[in-house]
């Protein structure tokens, strides 16, 4: 499941830092900084898959260069303690390609710059061979100053001032969610990102009436391994992938971790398949009532609303992976066990419709009738009761209904007068 990330800092002399260096530093490049006369040399950095610059239509030719353009931005500073650049740091999904994480970062890069006509440098960098494979992240290195057809002018208060910075940036935050997710939805990933705060998530969940999604928001945070054990257990599952054999963690702290992994992504299977009972649940309610407005009655409404229930062919069960998912947590899988459990369907066989499980009922039942003998040639099969229930006109199924009313008003009466007649309830 991808993890949102975004977060802003500033690049301040205060600090000891520099434009220039943050410049040459993210892109793996070799700047002088004419300002402070030095030379920042990062032309043997790692790791850097892409580096970029997006400026405003008006800007200057030698905005594109990127040892001009920070060394511009420092000298339109004249403060010991100014703010030079701002850097938005992100995570890119790992689910999608290259070519994809480019391009989102190139559209949240041009966002920028239409939304407060600043300089955008960005570098994407791959992750570090010794951290987790799944880090793809870019570096946003912005300007504090418009960039316009004379050079740096004024400065962006929008996001330094107290009152109107937070929403900005909150604002940004839900831009690069929907850039993420519109890319995860490309690939067919299911999971969305999601920037708001985990108590908003849940408020909304509920306000949505999603009590299972609720319920998975409201829980403890992750326990935090630390740098030692993180690095014991990258190794190990580095080792097991290369092995081709299950991650068995190897620390106390990681089991915790792995075993609390592994339940919240079974119960985000669980809600899937919920969700996916509910939305078949509400078609039958729909067809249901659709044809009693239409005039038809129970029988015939009901057997319509279970063939709509029905007709959308189902794939894998989630139930079954579930199960498999909890059995492994909790240690109680069988690797001997030659037969599934009752209700599961072995992973040979194959998983079936409810269409194809009837109809082979049917067949069977159509075979089990001629091999029978004159004795049981009487007894109708279950095909022919099926079809009677089917081809039954609309007004015999009433009728009968009306007759199964009275049956039970008249076993009531008779209940009624059996309980008059005992002595025993007569006090």
């Amino acid at each position: 499941m991808a993890s949102y990330h975004l977060s802003v800092k500033t690049i301040k002399r205060s600090a000891g830092r520099t434009a220039t260096a943050a410049g040459a530093y993210r892109a793996g490049e070799r700047i002088e900084c004419q300002r402070e006369g030095r030379i920042h040399d990062y032309t043997r950095k790692q790791g850097i898959e892409e580096t970029f610059i997006v400026v405003p239509e008006t800007a200057p030719a030698w905005a594109q260069n990127r040892s001009k353009l920070w060394n511009e931005a420092e000298a339109s500073e004249t403060r010991r303690n100014s703010v030079t650049a701002r850097e938005w740091e992100l995570a890119l999904p790992s689910e999608i390609s290259a070519g994809d994480r480019s391009q989102i970062t190139r559209q949240f890069a041009e966002e920028l710059v239409s939304r407060y006509g600043v300089a955008v440098d960005v570098a994407i960098h791959a992750p570090h061979r010794e951290g987790d494979q799944r880090n793809h992240h870019a570096h946003v290195l912005t300007s504090t100053r418009k960039l316009e057809a004379e050079g740096f002018t004024a400065k962006t208060r929008v996001l330094d001032s107290a009152k109107t910075g937070g929403v900005e940036i909150e604002q940004m935050r839900g831009v690069w969610a929907e850039l993420q997710n519109r890319a995860l939805e490309r690939v067919g990933e299911v999971e969305r990102v999601d920037h708001r705060s985990l108590e908003a998530q849940r408020e909304a969940a509920l306000d949505k009436g999603d009590t299972l999604l609720a319920e998975e928001l409201d829980r403890d945070p992750e326990l935090k391994l630390g740098p030692a054990a993180n690095s014991m257990e990258r190794r190990a599952k580095a080792m097991a992938d290369r092995e081709g054999r299950e991650y068995v963690p190897v620390t106390e702290r990681g089991a915790v971790v792995h075993v609390a992994r592994q339940v919240r992504a079974a119960f985000r299977e669980l809600r899937a398949a919920f969700h996916e009972v509910r939305e078949r649940v509400g078609l039958a309610r729909e067809t249901y009532g659709e044809d009693r407005e239409a005039g038809q009655g129970p029988v015939s409404a009901g057997l319509a609303a279970l063939r709509a229930a029905t007709s959308k062919e189902r794939g894998a069960r989630p139930s079954d992976s579930i199960r498999e998912r909890l059995a492994q947590i909790t240690g109680r899988d069988s690797p001997d066990r030659a037969e599934p459990e009752c209700g599961v369907q072995s992973d040979e066989e194959p998983k079936r419709s409810a269409q194809e499980r009837l109809r082979e009922v049917l067949d069977k039942d159509q075979g089990a009738e001629r091999d029978a003998g004159a004795e049981d040639a009487e007894k109708p099969s279950i095909r022919q009761r099926l079809d009677d229930v089917l081809n039954k006109p609309r007004e015999r199924l009433e009728i009968e209904d009306e007759q199964e009313k009275d049956r039970e008003v008249e076993n009531d009466r008779e209940i009624d007068r059996e309980i008059d007649r005992d002595p025993g309830l007569s006090h």
